[in-house]
């Protein structure tokens, strides 16, 4: 018996190291066993390999072991500040006291096949779904028609499709534990939810439906032998409907009785079919009697074997497809053992096993039938014992002549009533007792019935419990210890019931064939997809497949469906297709770790090594971010703003450094999937990678240098400013503008946001927000470690979810301007931003001003020119502004302000020590800004003081300013002075400010190759 394992809770913990702990004396021991060395050979806390550690569920009355983690296994003893405690599972064991153990009795084991009767339990009830009514009714006359040898060659063809899907269904059943949901869950779990949703859905209904399909089969065999005896109920259409709607109210009552009635009652069917075969083979061996001779059947002879091995197409039907068209549904079937995989104890023995066995039986019945029908009976017949050939005539036609009987006149006029040609009910002619094929076909629609009555609500019920589609999750409730889908069996029976009302049963039959045929053909394909992924997990114990055999039955699958009702097989292929359509819309939870995710991978590994061989080219160029997010939902305006530059364009990767806390758990959080999910709910198509560093620039570099995989790697870093920089410590100062500077010697492109109102939304304390990636109170030192939650799951989460807060850039913007100030040529970059914004519906109405410097005497021709320029570059900028004022000195109120703002950091040496003094100072303290810093400097400060001004006059309604930030030159320009030039540049402005640098090379062209 397996249950679901107990939560462990929450338990909240602070890392801290209170008081040296010991391993022997913190119960991890307990959780896996004693420290056994029967199978390391030494004493150790390693555990040797066990099954609990596989699996998710546990066994009742023993205590689920668990693995040590890697913590356990690598770090100090005494170190107390511990990770999540277990690996590879989402769920412990219950702490109980041993004082108050609470003895409570096991839960009810429910009725599950063994492996001897599962196995005879599937192959009767896959072979009872297979025979139908077109084996009594149908196989002789399609004898009669394509003859013995092509009736072979359809029923061989029928049954290698099968076969094929049959061998497919094996494999992916075999692959791993299977539970209850039958087609839907193989073809769910191995796809993924979207054709599997959409396969699950309506392969139920197309159950429910053939519930109707063979009541009403059934109904119209009773109402015709209630003709032949003169009984009549109403008429014939109504009889049809009010013994159908009995007969399937007498199977939902023996289908709600639970799964061991309902075998009982298929093993009844089942004796019932196998004794109307025996009676039919045991009819062909005796003598024919005068009446039957007349009808046509002269036992076994070789000449009518060889007349009627040979087609005879007659009617509109008379081909080998319209022939194959109506024989192959009676092959469809083999799926109704896998749908009770849930009542099964190994259904990775009894599935295939039986399911193969199965076609194996059914594809023998139907050639022994055929050929036996086919060496008995002559094509025509009149029925008349007067036909009988009392003397030689030369005008006697057909090989009836030969045994005393001309049917010359019939076959002339093609009035003869008889024959298998003729003459449905043939078998029932040839069986030592006719009542017997009679019962066999009442056993035969009735199982397939039952079958389908029980396949249709289990797997709607696995259906409903994974919450793919909405208002259908009333329908997943499971009653007593099977959990019978009660609810499901009264939603296929209403089904049937309206269905069973049309009474019409060549209206249904279509749709319902190729709706089974679309879920043999994603069978088929999922196999194929799985195997030819190469994924590790593709482990199936059933080897006898092949890859391109499920292929080709994927491929035969989709033709058949639509050489039996090509409308009917638009019907199912449009209902998968809506089906597919919602379930990608609507992108469930779900990860069942199907191949399409291994295809989704294995495709793009292919794509990236690809374009290894593909050299860089201006016009494929892409600006590929790296954001220095921190965690990212601490700032969702700098997300919100690179996910417009990049979305569905090029690459964007959020970056996280984590060097506040050697608590382990704090670090893991470096790597917590809760980053991703926050992405992916803001439909943030990024990636987040996250480090663990001595300081934030060192980390900073190792996301420069190792982000990205072959050419998808990142050409541009962008962060948030660092506003508070004149009040935290001059070292973060200092960090962040080395972070620019390694920036650029990486020949990264650089881009830095400042926005009025900030950026860091976080909460206060938070050690895993990176200091430098925007205004945060206080170096890497003042930070004091979070308040950690421990589970049992592998990660270390924080209390309480990531919020999901606006930003505005998540707002329209209207018919605001966007401003691009291109000051300084840096290969187009500060141009491409604007425009690649231009394309998102959000700034689609924000106007483009071009702002440039230059000579008030050539004001319209420098503006012409710049214009010319642009328009090269086709990126749709029209208005273009030529501002001679950037090159006038700044008010000297600003200058003082300027001079205010550095004056801490400067270097004022006492005129009494030693001149060298304070370049000494400088040089253990680089951030020191010295007189000569500011003399060497000064005209790019005044340029910086200035535009600060030119921005306040022109740009202060606009929706974004978009600058060509200054590079401060490496040992010529101090940090703090650099710092101060972005702070001044940007301050006090109502509008967000991106300052853009290129790498100097260029990204936009105006030529086509």
């Amino acid at each position: 018996m397996e249950l679901p394992v107990a939560s462990d809770g929450v338990r909240p913990s602070s890392c801290r190291k209170p008081t040296p702990a010991r391993f022997e004396d913190s119960g991890f021991y307990q959780h896996y066993g004693d420290k056994s060395d029967a199978l390391t050979g030494y004493e150790t806390l390693d555990a040797p390999p066990h099954y609990d550690f596989y699996a998710n569920t546990e066994v009742w009355g023993r205590r689920r072991r668990f693995r040590p983690s890697l913590y356990q296994l690598h770090a100090k003893p005494e170190d107390d500040c511990r990770p999540p405690m277990y690996e590879e599972t989402t769920a412990g064991p219950t702490e109980s006291s041993d004082d108050e153990e609470e003895t409570t009795e096991p839960p009810p084991e429910p009725t599950r096949f063994g492996w001897v009767q599962g196995v005879m339990c599937l192959q009767i009830r896959c072979m009872l779904n297979i025979w139908g009514v077109i084996l009594y009714l149908r196989l002789p006359w399609i004898t009669a028609q394509a003859g013995v040898g092509l009736t072979w060659v359809i029923i061989l063809l029928s049954s290698c499709i099968t076969g094929i899907t049959g061998l497919s269904t094996s494999a992916i059943a075999t692959n791993g534990k299977v539970k209850g949901g039958g087609t839907y869950f193989l073809i769910s779990r191995s796809l993924g939810p979207e054709l599997g949703g959409s396969i699950g859905l309506i392969f139920a209904f197309a159950n429910a439906v053939a519930v109707a399909m063979h009541t009403v089969g059934f109904a119209e065999t009773v109402t015709d032998l209630m003709s032949e005896h003169g009984a009549v109920m109403v008429d014939r259409i109504n009889n049809i409907r009010i013994i159908g709607i009995v007969t399937v109210t007498c199977l939902l009552g023996i289908s709600m009785a639970g799964m061991a009635w309902e075998s009982k009652a298929q093993i009844l069917f089942f004796l019932v079919i196998m004794v109307s075969f025996v009676n039919y083979i045991v009819g062909t061996i005796i003598p024919a009697s005068p009446e039957k001779q007349s009808k046509g059947f002269f036992s076994y002879r070789a000449d009518i074997f060889a007349a009627n091995f040979v087609p005879d197409w007659r009617g509109p039907e008379g081909s080998f497809f319209g022939m194959f068209s109506i024989f192959f549904p009676s092959a469809t079937g083999i799926l109704a053992g896998a749908n009770i995989s849930g009542d099964l104890k190994n259904p990775t023995v009894a599935i295939p096993r039986g399911t193969l066995m199965a076609i194996f039986w059914t594809t023998v019945s139907y050639l022994i039938i055929s050929a036996t029908i086919g060496a008995c009976v002559v094509r025509d017949a009149s029925g008349l014992l007067n036909d009988s050939l009392t003397s030689s005539s030369a005008d006697c036609v057909g090989l009836s002549c030969n045994y005393s009987w001309d049917f010359t006149e019939c076959i002339n006029n093609k009035s003869c009533l008889y024959g298998i040609s003729n003459y449905y009910q043939m078998m029932s002619l040839v069986s030592g007792f006719a009542p017997l094929i009679t019962a066999g076909i009442f056993g035969a629609t009735l199982s397939s019935a039952l079958a389908c009555l029980v396949s249709a609500p289990k797997v709607f019920q696995c259906l409903c419990q994974d919450k793919l589609y909405p208002l259908i999750g009333f329908f997943g409730k499971g009653y007593g210890k099977n959990q019978e889908p009660i609810r499901g069996y009264l939603l296929a029976y209403i089904i049937a019931v309206c269905f069973i009302l049309i009474a019409e049963l060549n209206t249904i039959a279509p749709i319902i064939s190729n709706f089974f045929l679309c879920s043999y053909s994603l069978i088929n394909f999922s196999c194929f997809h799985a195997s030819v992924t190469n994924s590790p997990g593709w482990r199936p114990s059933f080897r006898f497949y092949s890859r391109w055999l499920s292929l080709l039955g994927a491929v035969c699958c989709v033709v058949i469906m639509f050489l039996l009702t090509w409308w009917a097989a638009l019907i199912a292929v449009g209902v998968v297709v809506f089906l597919l359509g919602y379930t990608l819309y609507k992108k469930p939870d779900v990860n069942w770790g199907s191949s399409v995710q291994a295809g989704s991978y294995s495709f793009a590994l292919n794509q990236c090594v690809g374009l290894n061989s593909v050299e860089d080219h201006v016009k494929n160029y892409r600006p590929q971010c790296l954001v220095l997010t921190g965690p990212p939902s601490r700032r969702p305006a700098l997300v919100d703003l690179v996910s417009c530059l990049t979305k569905s364009l090029s690459l964007m990767m959020c970056g996280n450094v984590v060097t506040a806390s050697s608590c382990l758990s704090e670090l893991q959080e470096a790597n917590s999937s809760r980053h991703v999910s926050w992405l992916n709910q803001r439909k943030v198509r990024a990636f987040y990678r996250g480090v663990v560093a001595a300081d934030l620039r060192s980390g900073v570099n190792v996301l420069l240098q190792g982000s990205g995989l072959g050419r998808m790697k990142p050409n541009v870093v962008l962060m948030g400013f660092k506003s508070d920089w004149s009040r935290s410590s001059p070292e973060a100062a200092h960090s962040y503008i080395g972070i620019l500077h390694d920036a650029f010697d990486l020949q990264f492109g650089v881009c830095v946001l400042r926005m009025r109102e900030g950026f860091d939304v976080s909460p206060p304390r938070r050690s895993h927000v990176n200091p430098g990636f925007d205004g945060f109170l206080g170096g890497p030192e003042n930070i004091s470690a979070p308040s950690c939650i421990q589970t049992s799951a592998t990660s270390s989460v924080c209390i309480g979810p990531e919020p999901q807060l606006d930003s505005a850039f998540q707002k329209k913007q209207g018919k605001k301007t966007i401003d691009v100030y291109w000051l300084s040529d840096d290969g187009g970059l500060t141009l491409l931003l604007p425009y690649l914004l231009t394309r998102r519906r959000r700034w689609s109405s924000c106007k483009v001003r071009v702002f440039v410097g230059g000579d008030p005497d050539r004001k319209e021709e420098q503006r012409q020119e710049v214009l010319a320029l642009i328009k090269k570059f086709r990126l749709g900028f029209h208005d273009v502004e030529v501002l001679p004022d950037v090159y006038q000195n700044p008010q000297p109120e600003s200058v003082r302000r300027f001079q205010d703002l550095i004056g801490p950091f400067s270097v004022d040496p006492d005129p009494k020590q030693d001149p060298g003094s304070g370049l000494g100072r400088q040089q253990e303290e680089p951030w020191r800004i010295s007189q000569q810093d500011v003399e060497r400097n000064q005209a790019k400060t005044l340029r910086q003081i200035r535009l600060n001004e030119v921005l306040k006059d022109y740009s202060r309604d606009a929706a974004l300013i978009v600058i060509t930030m200054p590079v401060g030159r490496t040992g010529v320009c101090p940090s703090m002075l650099y710092l101060a030039w972005l702070d001044f540049l940007s301050r006090d402005l109502r509008p967000p400010v991106l300052l853009v640098r290129g790498n100097q090379e260029n990204v936009l062209t105006f030529y086509c190759q």
